[in-house]
């Protein structure tokens, strides 16, 4: 069996991606309540109990909310890197120590035939790191919640044959709307969040011959719209040459509807 995944919630209200081999199967973030969490995994007919960890990216609310009640209802390890274990201290309860695991920045962890890299993202979180997972000769990429995506981001990333990339705000739904000016600040800022014409022109960067499909991921609740989202990143890439629906396709991600199980 190749390398399946399922966005199973992504928005400013909660996050979590279950990705999955013939033998290994890892959460990355989970950032609903446990009940929320099962009624997640019912919908792509998984268990959660069968999971080999999940993969903390940091300590906001909305990717850590559900770690504490998974890890310790179902004995999951969990794996994060040292400054994010303590930033999360005191929210997530108490965790045992046989369920801790450090996963390092820019390391690499093999299970099995499983790849799993971590690599550093621009946000305003203690040590903010997103993955890569490589099986089979794919390359499935994750990366949201950074304010820009630089350079060495996309020699990292480059040439993925799935991605779920950051498309959060529209930009003038953002400075019109109803935020306060210090929050609309900081979404824009270097540590903030990747609009949808910035995260386009970074896609435009590293989509490979190998990329097929990009899921538009962590939209703002206030600040972006589906539609909106998909038609800007589109017309953006258009503008670089490259035309959605030829090489590769374009996908939704929802914050309570699991995208359905895809193979990479």
């Amino acid at each position: 069996m190749s390398m399946q995944f399922s966005v199973l919630a992504s928005g400013s209200s909660g996050n979590a991606i279950f990705i999955e081999t013939e033998n290994h199967s890892f959460l990355v973030d989970a950032g609903h309540s446990c009940k929320q969490m099962d009624k997640l995994f019912q919908q792509i007919d998984r268990d959660p109990a069968k999971l080999d960890g999940i993969l903390v990216t940091h300590e906001h609310s909305d990717h850590i909310k559900g770690i504490g009640v998974m890890a310790r209802k179902y004995k999951l390890p969990i794996y994060a890197n040292e400054r994010t274990w303590q930033a999360m201290d005191g929210l997530v309860g108490e965790i045992a120590v046989e369920q801790k695991f450090v996963f390092g920045m820019e390391t690499v962890k093999t299970f099995g035939g499983l790849d799993i890299e971590s690599f550093g993202v621009s946000h305003d979180a203690a040590e903010p790191m997103f993955y890569i997972f490589r099986s089979g000769g794919k390359k499935l990429v994750i990366v949201t919640d950074t304010g820009y995506v630089s350079d060495r981001m996309k020699g990292i990333i480059s040439n993925a044959d799935m991605y779920v990339f950051e498309s959060n705000h529209d930009i003038q739904m953002l400075q019109m709307g109803r935020y306060p000016w210090s929050v609309k600040r900081r979404i824009l800022s270097d540590v903030g969040h990747v609009s949808n014409e910035d995260a386009a022109l970074a896609m435009s960067d590293v989509i490979g011959d190998q990329t097929k499909r990009i899921y538009l991921a962590h939209l703002s609740r206030d600040n972006n719209m589906k539609d909106l989202a998909r038609m800007s990143v589109q017309q953006t890439l258009a503008a670089k040459g490259m035309a959605v629906g030829e090489q590769f396709e374009l996908y939704d991600t929802d914050p309570l509807i699991p995208t359905a199980l895809t193979a990479v």
